[in-house]
């Protein structure tokens, strides 16, 4: 075992043995050195959380003819830091009828939740926190601590358009739950696990998305939404809301909020490239040519260029995309996204049972084809829907006139 191929025990390995040559019993060098690693993964979390906040601006700078920051620093690049210091010296507000308990706490919990998922998001197949067998059932239940974060925030604040905006969030946490779940069901059943390594080992011959390329979809829709940014940023509604939940937060209290959506975000796009993409490897087969591209470093370089693109899907949409009317939204998931990804999984459960025993082509071509067959019957489901709304309308428009 050398540093290349297996930096993490290498690493572990070395301080153990440092530690205990120090005199510490074992288990408590083992403990320490747990902590080290929790330590090393929140501060990289932190660092590339500074590094996403000038990603995204010069982004949305471009999107808007802008130029974006390119003063501080070569490029902007320092620009991070200078606002990172602003929001630390800025005055400290906490509203005076708050609930200053739960008010402090939410902005905390919410940037927990988000490097909580960073436990079980594999960088490589050697590069990772812990791998655990209901690594899907952890994503969600952690997931849930950040809706949970902005809930807490919202009603704390004790301000009127902080609780609607955490009542939106309730709305849109039991409504895009349920078709996300559902998606994740999918690489379970592809890949017979529900493991984050044991998904990407089984897309090393062809990515989930592939297989199917609705479910990808379904769960990039419903990851926005259960992000709340745009078109589903309900909950900070500027136009409607002056800001929303975090209305009464400032400072760094607001920072930690801001912080954690854009983490959030690329942990979103790190999990749909894990699910669908391959995650870490996913070289169609390539590896076995070039076993050069199994090294960790390698692959943890390929997971974060499958995450940042993920990323820049979700950037791209929210910057391009006016706002979902809130009962638009609930009744574009209750009525179409939950019945399709239902009808999704019924398919994919029920042919991958049927064409696991054919060669993998066939049975590539068979799960794909499922997938076209059920967007072509979505789109004329659609139509006639649209069709009956029409003639209703229709003949309603000479009764409007008299």
């Amino acid at each position: 075992m050398n540093f290349w191929n297996d930096p993490i025990n290498f690493i572990a390995n070395w301080l153990t043995g440092l530690l205990t040559g120090w005199g510490l019993a074992a288990g408590l060098a083992t403990v320490l050195v747990y902590l080290v690693g929790i330590t090393v993964l929140i501060v990289f979390a932190m660092l590339l959380d500074i590094g996403l906040v000038w990603v995204e601006r010069k982004v949305v700078a471009r999107f808007q003819d802008r130029l974006g920051p390119n003063r501080v620093g070569p490029f902007g690049l320092i620009q991070p830091f200078a606002d990172i210091i602003k929001l630390v010296i800025k005055e400290d507000i906490t509203p005076a009828n708050a609930d200053k308990v739960i008010y402090n706490i939410a902005p905390v919990l919410a940037a927990t939740s988000v490097i909580a998922l960073w436990a079980i998001l594999p960088l490589s197949s050697r590069i990772f926190g812990v791998d655990l067998n209901v690594a899907l059932l952890y994503l969600v239940a952690t997931g849930a601590l950040g809706t949970l974060a902005i809930i807490m925030g919202g009603w704390a604040s004790n301000n009127k358009y902080a609780l609607l905006g955490a009542f939106r969030m309730v709305a849109n946490m039991v409504s895009y739950e349920i078709p996300m779940v559902v998606t994740l069901l999918i690489p379970t059943i592809l890949a017979d696990s529900m493991s984050v390594i044991g998904i990407t080992e089984a897309q090393r011959g062809l990515w989930f998305a592939v297989l199917s390329p609705l479910g990808a979809v379904i769960f990039l829709i419903s990851a926005i939404a259960e992000l709340g940014r745009s078109p589903f940023d309900l909950t900070e509604a500027e136009s409607e809301l002056t800001a929303g939940f975090n209305v009464e937060y400032s400072g760094m209290k607001f920072g930690w909020f801001y912080a954690s959506e854009l983490l959030h975000a690329f942990t979103f796009g790190g999990f749909a490239a894990v699910l669908f993409f391959g995650g870490y490897g996913g070289f169609f087969g390539l590896e076995k040519a070039l076993p050069w591209l199994t090294n960790p470093f390698i692959e943890a370089a390929v997971f974060i260029a499958k995450a940042m693109l993920g990323y820049w899907v979700i950037m791209w949409l929210k910057y391009s995309m006016p706002r979902v009317r809130i009962d638009h939204m609930l009744a574009f998931n209750w009525k179409f996204l939950v019945p399709l990804s239902l009808v999704l999984l019924a398919v994919t459960a029920t042919l991958h049972k049927i064409l696991i025993v054919l060669p993998g082509w066939q049975y590539a071509l068979g799960m794909f084809f499922s997938n076209v067959v059920i967007v072509a019957a979505t789109i004329e489901v659609l139509r006639d829907y649209g069709r009956k709304q029409r003639k209703a309308a229709e003949e309603l428009a000479p009764q409007a006139q008299l």
